[in-house]
């Protein structure tokens, strides 16, 4: 990384071309104290005009303006403030990577840092909705070259005409945002609600007229917005389970390497993929080796990789439009199930086979999940895990006995989100029917701690999941991620022609 990022005296515009004193994010001890007003001079000419003309609206502006209707509709006569969020300092002057917050995302189409999206109330019940963003760099105080956040840093954004063009709203600059929304604010009678823990700067310009219960309310509605996926998210989730079908792919080919090296191996060439066909892994990929498998969210993925164990790879490709998707499969490190792995990985196939067969419209969102814990718990009565002259599998079922062993619920939906709609209202989620164009993992497993004395040593240790992105359709579901294969001859055969 280069090091000097100075500050300088620059032209302020909006103080009458008088020269004013502009600071700019830099380094306590870089190594130049200032700029000579000759390269000041220079650095303001010579450069040729680089707007961009005549661009088409991305693919999923008619979309998000149809989900903007119906935000409208649900909020007539009140402000709605949705900001995409700021960069996060990961250590000193280095920041994390930029992830807009999922409502914004689906809301604009758009992925830019410190964004705002502004929906203002008109007398007609209706809104007029408007972006605040960050403008290209200023080349006349300097902003370009000496910011840390400046164009010839980080790279060009889109001038505030072309996202208008790319987006289909109208675009104001974002260092306006926090006093022209405080200003209207206070000086009418609108309520305003704002989407919470993305942009403290707002929240705080805005804090005498939030009301914190409203705003949970509407963070509530924007979750549940995105239930139902419209053709074109289907589209993206399709993209996502492609692409990691090829990661899943490219780790089996380079187990060798793992073996040679550890679990980062593995993380690494996923991430390869997603890097080349999307934006980045949807969430931190699970690369659990040996007894790793039996910790649900194992992230480490520091440890060895050795023939004759499973590794448990739970991973998903997130696209350039942040739609992930998240599968897992449970493989054979030598390419061979041995007769226990084997057992195990086939209790856990026939719960999934259970639980995808009852993802359908009108089903339940219940049923995929107790239709695989009730396969998981009949197999625990007659490996006698669970004691068969206590327990049927009713009662085990009643008291939650088979979650010593399978732990989490069988799924969740899934979209710009590994976990979507996770805020959304209990009654239009977890209590609801499923519709067509709800997208939802089915992914039992079982976990057999290495230090659970109440099963035979033989299966300590042992951990299995098989999860799978199933799309539920008019007449049943689809599963995109079929291109894997799940069954265990398959899975072999599979990783032998790989070999």
């Amino acid at each position: 990384m280069t090091e000097d990022r100075t500050p300088a005296v620059a032209e302020n515009p909006e103080a009458g071309g008088e020269e004013q004193p502009q600071e700019f994010k830099g380094r306590k001890n870089g190594l130049y104290s200032g700029v000579s007003d000759e390269l000041a001079a220079s650095m303001k000419s010579g450069w040729a005009d680089t707007e961009l003309h005549g661009l088409e609206p991305v693919a999923q502006a008619p979309y998000a303006a149809e989900r903007r209707a119906r935000l409208s509709a649900a909020y007539p006569g009140e402000r709605l403030v949705v900001p995409a969020g700021n960069l996060k300092v990961r250590a000193n002057d280095s920041d994390y990577s930029f992830r807009a917050a999922s409502e914004y995302v689906h809301l604009t189409g758009d992925q830019t840092e410190d964004a705002v999206l502004v929906a203002e109330p008109t007398g007609d019940a209706g809104h007029v909705f408007g972006l605040y963003l960050l403008p290209r760099s200023d080349r006349e105080n300097g902003e370009f070259w000496l910011d840390g956040y400046g164009e010839l840093w980080v790279g060009r954004r889109h001038s505030l005409a072309e996202q208008e063009q790319l987006l289909g709203l109208p675009a104001r600059d974002v260092r306006r945002a926090a006093e022209e929304l405080a200003d209207r604010a206070k000086s009418g009678t609108v309520p305003t609600r704002i989407v919470r823990g993305h942009d403290a700067g707002l929240e705080a310009a805005l804090a005498d007229v939030l009301d914190a219960d409203k705003d949970a309310e509407f963070k509530e509605f924007l979750s549940g917005l995105r239930l139902v996926k419209d053709e074109w998210e289907i589209g993206e989730l399709r993209a996502a389970c492609a692409a990691t079908v090829n990661g899943f792919t490219d780790v089996v080919r380079e187990l060798g390497q793992a073996v040679a090296t550890s679990e980062r191996w593995i993380e690494g060439t996923f991430w390869r993929r997603a890097r080349v066909e999307g934006n980045d892994v949807g969430y931190g990929s699970i690369c659990a080796a040996g007894a790793h498998a039996t910790t649900l969210h194992w992230v480490r993925n520091d440890g060895a990789v050795r023939p004759g164990e499973l590794l448990l790879l739970d991973a998903g490709v997130e696209t350039h439009t942040l739609y992930t998707a998240d599968v897992t499969r449970t493989l054979p490190i030598n390419g061979r199930f041995s007769e226990l792995q084997r057992k195990i990985y086939q209790a856990v196939y026939d719960a999934q086979e259970a639980g995808i067969a009852a993802v359908k419209p009108g089903a339940r969102f219940r049923d995929f999940h107790d239709a695989s814990q009730r396969v998981l718990a009949e197999r625990l009565l007659a490996w006698g895990l669970l004691d068969p002259s206590l327990y049927d599998v009713e009662k085990v079922l009643e008291l939650g006995l088979q979650r010593r062993w399978t732990l989490h619920g069988t799924g969740h939906m899934l979209g710009l989100d590994v976990h979507d709609c996770a805020h959304s209202r209990r009654e239009e989620h977890v209590d609801a029917l499923l519709v067509p164009g709800m997208v939802l993992t089915v992914e039992p497993g079982l976990y057999f701690q290495e230090d659970d004395l109440t099963v035979p040593a033989e299966y300590r240790g042992i951990g299995v999941r098989i999860e799978d992105d199933i799309l539920v359709t008019a007449d049943g579901n689809e599963n995109l991620s079929a291109g894997l294969p799940r069954r265990a001859e398959d899975v072999e055969a599979w990783m032998a022609s790989l070999a």
